[in-house]
């Protein structure tokens, strides 16, 4: 069994792209924000069209739905995506200077020796 790839990393084969441009594999929250979007633009154009039954506007909603559906989850996933990233990058600063410093006289954890005998 082949094990999946992260999403960010490149796949073997051909990439999908959303009209030619969005590669939807490859870039963080892409997929998700497309999916909901659809979901969101036939939830919209749907609701609309049962209260109203008006074809052309229940189509124009269900479009204006896709894109703030797809806008709002990608801006709330790359919000949150840039949050982890920040805080992964601050463990890994930490870890580093953990390994850097320990048993240094610089080691925040190390506890200042004093000799009382030598008075």
């Amino acid at each position: 069994m082949a094990a999946t790839p992260e999403p960010g990393e490149p796949t073997k084969g051909k990439p999908f792209k959303l009209l030619g441009i969005l590669d939807v594999e490859n870039i963080p929250c892409a997929r998700d924000s497309v999916l909901y979007g659809s979901l969101g633009s036939v939830v919209a154009g749907l609701g609309h069209f049962l209260l109203t039954s008006r074809i052309r506007r229940s189509c124009d909603v269900g479009v204006g739905g896709f894109i703030l559906v797809t806008l709002g989850c990608w801006f709330h996933c790359r919000y949150n995506y840039a949050k982890l990233r920040i805080q992964e990058r601050i463990a890994r600063d930490g870890i580093k200077n953990k390994i850097l410093y320990e048993s240094t006289h610089l080691d925040p954890e190390r506890k200042p020796t004093t000799d009382k005998n030598s008075s």
